[in-house]
């Protein structure tokens, strides 16, 4: 009765709970949080955007290459693409386009320069039209320099800052550039006669760059200027008569054997050339310090990449050109290749007297060849008299 009375008076007595329901409650509750805490984690992968995660949108460089799709040069600005992509973790993201995709491989400058590309791929000579002295940058005389020794001048004998000012304070290009990748000496070329003698080029429709047109125009030769990508087909259309490009893969890449059967190696119109990329100044300046150490890092190694590939490539595509394309290969003569030592001396005079930029890096590079090329002569064994102890004569 005393218990029904307390019900009905509203003072009902809470009932003890039994273990078995406080267990549950507590499992349940542990469910909850485990399931809020992947929920979050879910949130966080599938928007990046929340305070969970700070993943940002990775930063996209439109670049272009002055190198036609099937050319050997076109893999090494893939390779440079794929580097600083791989490096820098995906935060950025190189698109590359072939040569003409955007503008023609000579326009290259002007696009990086104004913002509508934000990179390119080339080498410095197709700015040549702006400037004699950007030459001096892989296309001048060697002074006995090959492109490595060029390479070591410019990041560690003041090229690197000399041609900055080149290009930002003289020509007032926005853009940074940076040198890699050296190339072999390149051919004299190819002809439909073995070039055996200098006065052979007085006549000659010939295709070069850079200073190099001065050099042969002062030989003698009509010197037609060209990218790549077009050389061939003049040659076939009887434009030219005779051409140089770079080495054997490139050229037999870009058609040459196809056209000419007569292949010159060995010559001073370009001993020292190597890649150029560019990059748009704001576009630069805008990377953390981090990044533009991944960028430098990635030109470097591609620098060293595109050597060993090269020499690997190279060797087989002459042998290949040789054995099996038809084409008889020759060795420039002395006497052509000192006539081209005499036309740089008349060449360095003019254009060092016309610029004090010029006469300036002109110095820098002579007094650079003076020390490394002397200590690389006497310090280098040469490997001639191992390679015909080994293999002259022998099967």
């Amino acid at each position: 009765m005393k218990q029904r009375g307390r019900v009905a008076s509203g003072h009902a007595t809470k009932r003890p709970t039994h273990p078995s329901t406080r267990k549950s409650s507590r499992r349940e509750f542990l469910k909850t949080a485990v399931a809020a805490g992947i929920g979050a984690a879910a949130a966080a992968t599938k928007f990046p955007s929340i305070n969970i995660a700070t993943a940002q949108a990775p930063i996209v460089w439109k670049m272009q290459s002055g190198w036609p799709s099937r050319d050997f040069f076109h893999e090494s600005a893939i390779a440079l693409a794929q580097k600083i992509n791989e490096m820098s973790g995906g935060r950025i993201k190189v698109d590359l386009l072939p040569a003409g995709a955007v503008v023609g491989a000579f326009a290259i400058a002007d696009a990086v320069s104004s913002g509508l590309l934000d990179a390119g791929h080339a080498v410095g000579v197709y700015a040549y039209s702006k400037s004699p002295t950007t030459s001096l940058f892989g296309t001048g005389p060697s002074f006995g320099m090959d492109a490595v020794d060029l390479l070591s001048w410019f990041y560690y004998g003041g090229g690197f800052e000399m041609y900055q000012d080149l290009l930002q304070n003289q020509l007032k290009l926005n853009y940074v550039a940076f040198l890699f990748g050296p190339f072999a000496t390149q051919p004299l070329g190819w002809f439909r006669t073995p070039i055996l003698k200098p006065e052979q080029f007085k006549g000659t429709k010939y295709r070069t760059v850079g200073l190099s047109a001065e050099l042969f125009a002062d030989m003698g030769a009509s010197v037609v200027i060209l990218p790549g990508g077009e050389v061939v087909p003049a040659l076939e259309r009887g434009v030219i008569d005779a051409a140089e490009f770079n080495n054997p893969s490139s050229d037999k890449a870009l058609g040459f054997p196809d056209v000419r059967k007569i292949y010159m190696l060995q010559s001073f119109h370009q001993p020292m050339e190597q890649f150029e990329v560019d990059v748009n100044k704001a576009k630069w300046e805008a990377l953390t310090p981090e990044l533009k150490a991944i960028v430098k890092g990635a030109i470097f190694a591609e620098s060293a990449d595109y050597h060993f590939r090269a020499i690997a490539r190279n060797s087989v595509d002459l042998e290949e050109l040789e054995t099996k394309r038809g084409v008889r290969v020759f060795t420039t003569p002395k006497e052509v290749l000192e006539a081209q030592l005499n036309a740089w001396d008349k060449l360095v005079e003019k254009h060092s007297s016309a610029d004090p930029l010029f006469a300036k890096i002109v110095a820098s590079q002579k007094a650079w060849a003076k020390r490394v090329v002397s200590w690389k002569l006497r310090v280098y064994v040469d490997n001639k008299i191992a390679y015909d102890h080994y293999f002259k004569g022998k099967q």
